[in-house]
């Protein structure tokens, strides 16, 4: 597999890609980090909102302070004043000590409100006073304090059809999504794939030792695999292979998925028409031989020439000549262009 090549927004980001469209997250992210606005992400689950939250975070003046993700599904309807604001001793039966709320913890950072659509109507009310102002008041407490935090918010689901069911707060909508960023389902940028595999298999090596790497086959199943589960899918089905692996190649047998793609959903049906899945595999495998062919014809076989024309990474215009049996010397012929 070509070396790792990872575009990543901050340190602690952990986002890889190099297509356009997470180039245009990271753009985004860049341009949001220079700002204290709110920001809501959305995005399917396992694409990365955490990821692109904490890379906000890591980018802006903020860096410095703590980073406080709260699971807003798992906080209780009512334990949330508590939990965001605090409360003095004496606040209520059991509140012994005085104990400061997530607000207070991440003073001076960044809290994410992840799966905010999860949040009932009351905490809804909740969050968009402290919004609007910044201003709450612990439990048993008299005094109004001030959160010097910045406020993103996490979702799977699109929260304009939230509200149009009621189910969401118009205004806090509205409040969230000053600025608004949309996470690409993993399908959409199927380039980033080998990046991602690569990027993942470095990180088990350190974690368990060994060198192993995918076979092209296994490869081009990768990126052929439609990811419902995303990102964390990949991620989760790589870590799988690694163990399960006997040696240093991980085939499609240890990936658990069958060559070329998953298993019912490419197989022809019985009246002898390709399923759609089927149909687009083969159209693109049967464009990219055709556009390869005329672009080494072209280029007389000359990588460095053919990647600047398709705007292909080197290495990935390299790989797919080999996933399709194109030999770039058959095109040079006597006075073809060198390679430089």
């Amino acid at each position: 597999m070509a070396a790792l090549k990872t575009v990543t927004a901050g340190a602690r980001s952990g986002l890889v890609g190099a297509s356009d469209a997470i180039r245009a997250v990271l753009a985004k992210l860049e341009a949001f980090s220079t700002c204290d606005a709110p920001v809501l992400i959305d995005g399917e689950t396992g694409t990365g909102k955490e990821l692109a939250a904490r890379a906000l975070h890591y980018q802006s003046r903020r860096r410095g302070e703590p980073f406080v993700p709260i699971n807003c599904a798992a906080l209780p309807e009512q334990l949330i004043v508590n939990e965001l604001f605090g409360h003095h001793r004496g606040a209520f039966t059991g509140a012994e000590v005085r104990q400061a709320g997530l607000v207070e913890q991440a003073g001076g950072g960044t809290i994410l409100f992840d799966e905010v659509d999860m949040l009932p109507l009351p905490a809804q009310a909740v969050l968009l006073r402290f919004l609007q102002d910044q201003e709450y008041r612990p439990l048993g407490g008299g005094v109004v304090k001030i959160g010097d935090v910045r406020i993103v918010a996490a979702s799977n689901a699109r929260l304009a059809t939230k509200v149009k069911d009621r189910s969401f707060r118009e205004d806090l909508f509205y409040r969230l999504g000053v600025l608004m960023l949309h996470l690409p389902p993993l399908r959409e940028r199927r380039d980033d794939v080998p990046l991602l595999a690569d990027h993942f298999l470095q990180r088990l090596q350190q974690r368990y030792g060994g060198a192993k790497r995918l076979d092209p086959q296994a490869l081009d199943t990768l990126e052929a695999h439609d990811w419902p589960g995303n990102v964390r899918e990949l991620e989760n089905r790589l870590h799988r292979a690694f163990v399960l692996s006997p040696g240093p190649e991980i085939g499609c047998a240890e990936l658990e998925l069958e060559p070329t793609a998953a298993p019912a959903r490419l197989r022809t049906v019985a009246n002898g028409c390709d399923v759609f899945a089927a149909a687009k595999v083969r159209a693109i495998a049967d464009f990219e031989h055709d556009y390869l062919s005329r672009l080494m014809a072209m280029t007389r076989g000359n990588i460095s020439a053919a990647s600047r024309v398709a705007h292909k990474e080197r290495r990935t215009l390299a790989r797919l000549l080999q996933k399709h049996g194109i030999n770039r010397r058959e095109y040079q012929g006597e006075g073809g262009m060198s390679d430089a």
